[in-house]
């Protein structure tokens, strides 16, 4: 458990530091553009919030979609050992526990179109 923690951690710093990395060619902008960004109603560097929020949604959803699947396959394989007409019954929990990635791309891909 502690070495998932200390993967998702180092894999949350690199996702930032990248968000941030991407931020500063906007800093360096004249303050033309940064007037017509106003006019405009975007913020200048807002959209870098926008991706960090996205690559958040989507990998932390596939990581706990995978700890789920290993969890659940593993329970089903021990069932199954036991009483092989377990099988049909242990696959639509397996479904359920990979729709969590799904549902983690759906709201990356709603937080970049809108």
């Amino acid at each position: 458990m502690k070495n998932r923690l200390m993967v998702l951690g180092v894999l949350l710093l690199a996702l930032g530091m990248s968000a941030f990395a991407q931020e500063a060619p906007a800093r360096e902008r004249g303050a033309s553009q940064e007037q017509d960004a106003e006019a405009s109603g975007k913020s200048p560097g807002g959209g870098v919030w926008k991706y960090f929020a996205a690559a958040l949604a989507v990998g932390i959803s596939c990581i706990a979609g995978g700890i789920a699947v290993g969890q659940i396959g593993s329970a089903a394989m021990g069932a199954m050992s036991e009483n092989p007409e377990l099988s049909g019954k242990a696959l639509p929990y397996a479904g359920l526990a990979e729709g969590i990635c799904l549902w983690g791309f759906l709201v990356a891909l709603l937080i970049l179109i809108f």
